[in-house]
């Protein structure tokens, strides 16, 4: 399913957006700079590897669920486009749009392979599914947010979530090997996290807090408090490891769902089931 959120990013909104706090602003800040970038390449490598899926009966809901994958992420790659134009507003500079766009131009001019462009997809795609998760059973990740950016991160969880398995599904299909799919894990994440945390410290540089002792407290507790990410994340995201790993082995959709059924007055539906 395909939805458009209901959300006027136009008038703008705080430059410390999440309760005040400037690193865990910023951390979110600097992932939706990646995200227009790196949601098209996902689409790409879906869409080419797709070509390759036989036209049979036992794949027909694989294709389906291809369609609404490109569907999402494109919606996706437009809302994050007017959320990164108010952060350069806010003096923010998207180095990392750049740093994806030059890496993915280094694996066509290295004629990378489809399948391994869709290993890193499907790894991506596990990584955003996990953070996702956190942002819909853990309240307390978005605690004190703006309204309206709140309604925009867990939107965006909801549909990562609802497509989830769909790269990975389509490697599967593909005969994509197990060694294949944990090194380009490993791959994919290390950029991941040195692209992320690069961007964080820049967007904390020109906010001009990155040498505040406040800034880096609130590091703290954000990765190792209670609900700190480096405890969430752990255990989800080396699953992906194990030989028999598909992502819906954890099944959160009633996560997703309860959301959709009680914030329903923030979307419409652009193509559903019947228009599929």
């Amino acid at each position: 399913m395909v939805r458009k959120l209901l959300v006027d990013l136009s008038q703008g909104f705080p430059r410390h957006w999440l309760a005040g706090k400037a690193f865990r602003t910023q951390f979110f800040n600097a992932l939706s700079m990646s995200f227009p970038v790196g949601e098209q390449e996902f689409i790409d490598s879906v869409r080419a590897s797709a070509r390759s899926l036989p036209a049979e009966a036992k794949y027909a809901s694989l294709h389906a669920t291809i369609q609404d994958f490109v569907g999402q992420e494109a919606t996706h790659r437009r809302i994050h486009s007017l959320y990164n134009a108010e952060l350069e507003k806010q003096g923010l500079v998207n180095h990392w749009q750049h740093w994806a766009a030059d890496m993915i131009a280094l694996g066509n001019k290295r004629n990378v392979p489809e399948i391994s462009k869709l290993a890193v997809t499907a790894a991506f795609e596990h990584y955003t599914a996990v953070l996702a998760d956190l942002t819909l059973r853990y309240p307390a990740v978005l605690e004190g947010a703006d309204p309206m950016l709140a309604t925009l991160w867990r939107w965006h969880a909801v549909e990562e979530t609802e497509h989830k398995a769909v790269a990975f599904d389509l490697y599967r299909a593909l005969g994509g090997s197990y060694k294949k799919r944990v090194r380009w894990y490993a791959f994919a994440m290390s950029r991941l996290n040195v692209m992320a945390t690069r961007q964080t410290i820049n967007n904390l540089w020109h906010d001009g807090v990155l040498f505040k002792p406040g800034t880096w407290i609130d590091a703290a507790r954000f990765f190792f408090g209670r609900h700190g990410l480096v405890w969430l994340t752990a255990i989800p995201l080396l699953r992906y490891l194990k030989r028999d790993f598909h992502p819906w082995q954890h099944d959160n959709r009633e996560l997703a769902a309860d959301w959709l059924t009680a914030n329903s007055e923030h979307y419409s539906i652009v193509r559903g089931p019947k228009e599929a």
